[in-house]
């Protein structure tokens, strides 16, 4: 899990990962807060992180059991608290707190302290539906706070789409159909969001309260003693000197940095500033090297084992043990990155481009000798995930195991400045989620307070006429909208109530639907006209911003069209059969490469596709792929050696165009070729 969720998408996030790019050449964020804020910050984090061990582990300090509300409550408001010190006013992160920010930050913590006061009067009295007049206008207060707590953390887009939701249940009645619902007064859906179970305190944050907090704490962490250095010496050890070698360390390097922090810019801006020119250096193109980091720091947060904080919302969706979650989504982030490894390859041996020079690359044994500890950490953590299955509990473990591991290492050694800066980091990162989704959850409440999900759903497959493939290209076309305004998480959370029940209606399989919904909301970080992973990457390549996103379309292909082949086939999630799963995931991962190849023009180890004739050939490996990794479904009711077989009729001239290409001499030069040359 993360040090940072994923906040920074929507109008006006880029420019503010612009401003936090100073992480990387000057102070962090949670350095920049100082004075009495950063006393507060670190105060309040370490109260919230007390109450999180306290109740996860039950250890009933001074006697005192929390209900599950109270806890939430108090959880949720510390946190929201924090966010009006740590996010300025018109964007950005640290600072010093004006009056306002010192205002709305006690205005907080006396709404949460009366939440939590009333929590168990709310529950034996059902205030969602008929709450007092003070606890109504208490209500009004916090949800205010809340909406203004997700501008500065989410940004314009996500506020303004959350406020309208927020409010939906007051003039639902006067919408057309399908979207009509029962209507509320004012007075009446505000306190359902914020005293029921269904809204701003329901799954989102009751996932963020049992799981995600443990996995933001491990993040942030394991980046403060060394983690990220560890993991990019690793890929240059492993990559770095065969061809593109800089580009595959990128690939390797942002894979295991997102997948911890589960933040796409935060991964693009720490592990772009090192990979981006090392890529430059050894002859890729400025959009290229731009394109590619964007697309590895986007599949970082769809890789187990941490994912990001949307697999633990899922697995609260669902009502699954994460390691679940993770585990299906092993093969699709293996596809994903299988495919733009193959592209990175194909291009290299296209453009002849070298390795690193191993003089300049890191000796494995030492890499090893001084990053054990990390793989250590990293097997207790899946040992007590996947064996023992204690997810709450595992990063809250494997912390302490690291931070007394870490002392022991004078080179990442924690002293008091650096344990201070952490600390404000954790509550930063922690702060800028619950804000989060403290308000996206109004959106699943006003769904549930109007009964409009129900609707919804019926209207989407009555729309598809019982066609599977129709629904799934409106829920991909719906995910990539909504993805282009909001957070991985808040677009998941959204299409887990609006779109994922009709998929499943129309007969998918639950966790596929679910991952397909997640895997299309990332599309958009590499798809113009947002594409902000791949624009930030631009900055820092020199390159063109739009030109990039299209390369890092071009580069990122297979993320389209994965999602298909897994909601259409359960084994390629792990959900079949042992011999099947491998048959699938082999055709797989043989289809995507040959897709890869000829999205690039050449195909590794055989020769390049070029002249007149190389588009259509191109063209001819490209569906040849399609065919051997498509999955055995109604839409092709063929089996795998069926598909297999076309696939392999149609990429055969392709292959041996491309054999006799790079393996035939050239012919002599005419006159005019001469002249020419």
């Amino acid at each position: 899990m993360s040090s940072a969720p994923d906040p920074d998408h929507g109008p006006g996030a880029f420019e503010r990962a612009e401003r936090d790019r100073v992480e990387i050449d000057g102070a962090t964020p949670a350095e920049r807060i100082s004075g009495p804020a950063r006393w507060v910050v670190i105060a309040l984090t370490v109260a919230a992180l007390a109450l999180v061990v306290n109740q996860l582990f039950n250890l009933r300090t001074f006697g005192v059991v929390l209900i599950e509300g109270r806890y939430l409550y108090i959880l949720g408001g510390l946190f929201l608290a924090i966010a009006f010190l740590v996010f300025q006013m018109r964007g950005g992160k640290g600072g010093t707190p004006s009056v306002l920010d010192w205002t709305l930050f006690a205005a907080t913590l006396g709404c949460t302290a009366y939440l939590s006061q009333t929590a168990q009067t709310n529950l034996s009295q059902g205030w969602e539906y008929a709450a007092p007049e003070t606890a109504q206008w208490v209500s009004v207060v916090f949800f205010l706070l809340v909406l203004e707590g997700t501008r500065r953390a989410g940004g314009l887009v996500l506020f303004l789409i959350v406020t309208v939701f927020a409010l939906y249940p007051t003039f639902a009645g006067y919408v057309p159909d399908p979207f009509s619902g029962f209507q509320s007064s004012f007075l009446e859906a505000i306190p359902y969001h914020v005293y029921s179970a269904e809204s701003s305190f329901g799954i989102p944050m009751k996932a963020f309260g049992g799981v995600v907090i443990g996995f933001i704490l491990f993040g942030a962490v394991l980046q403060r003693t060394g983690g990220g250095q560890f993991f990019n010496d690793l890929a240059l050890t492993l990559v770095g000197g065969y061809r593109g070698g800089a580009a595959k360390v990128s690939i390797f390097a942002s894979g295991f940095m997102g997948s911890m922090s589960g933040s796409v810019i935060s991964n693009v801006l720490t592990t772009g500033a090192v990979s981006i020119p090392a890529m430059r250096r050894t002859g890729f193109s400025a959009k290229t090297a731009a394109a590619t980091e964007a697309c590895a720091s986007t599949g970082g947060v769809l890789m187990p084992p941490i994912m990001g904080a949307t697999a633990f919302v899922m697995a609260s969706f669902l009502s699954r043990p994460y390691v679940e979650i993770a585990l299906a989504a092993v093969i699709p982030s293996l596809l994903f990155y299988w495919a733009l490894f193959a592209q990175i390859d194909a291009y290299s041996a296209r453009r002849g481009l070298k390795g690193i020079p191993r003089p300049d690359l890191p000796v494995m044994r030492q890499v090893l000798r001084e990053g054990w500890p990390y793989i250590f950490v990293f097997a207790l953590l899946l040992f007590m995930m996947i064996v023992m299955r204690r997810e709450t509990s595992a990063p809250f473990y494997a912390v302490v195991l690291l931070l007394v591991v870490n002392q022991f290492r004078a080179s990442h050694r924690l002293d008091l400045h650096r344990f201070a800066n952490m600390i404000v980091g954790v509550g930063l990162s922690l702060a800028e989620l619950t804000a989060i989704l403290l308000g996206v959850g109004l959106i699943v409440g006003a769904f549930s307070a109007t009964g409009l999900a129900g609707t919804l759903v019926n209207e989407l497959v009555f729309m598809a006429g019982d066609n599977i493939l129709v629904l799934l290209l409106m829920g991909a076309l719906t995910a990539f909208i909504f993805g282009m305004g909001m957070t991985v998480t808040a677009c998941y959370i959204f299409l887990a109530v609006v779109l994922a029940p009709a998929l499943e209606a129309g007969g998918l399989n639950q966790l596929a639907a679910h991952l397909f919904i997640l895997y299309w909301g990332m599309v958009s970080y590499i798809t113009p006209p947002v594409a902000l992973g791949a624009f930030a990457a631009s900055t820092m390549a020199g390159s063109n911003p739009i030109a990039t996103g299209f390369e890092a379309m071009r580069l990122g292909g297979v993320i389209y069209i994965a999602p298909f082949f897994f909601v259409l086939n359960p084994a390629l999630i792990g959900q079949a059969p042992a011999v099947e799963v491998t048959v699938a995931v082999t055709c797989a991962l043989i289809g995507v490469a040959l897709i890869s190849m000829a999205l690039q023009g050449y195909v590794s180890l055989v020769g390049p596709l070029r002249g007149r004739a190389g588009l259509p050939l191109r063209g001819l490996l490209f569906f040849g792929g399609l065919f051997i990794a498509a999955p055995k479904t109604e839409l092709l009711p063929l089996g795998y050696a069926a598909s297999f077989g076309i696939g392999l009729v149609l990429s055969a001239l392709p292959l041996v165009v491309a054999w006799r290409s790079e393996h035939t001499p050239p012919g002599p030069k005419s006159d005019a070729e001469r002249i020419r040359a």
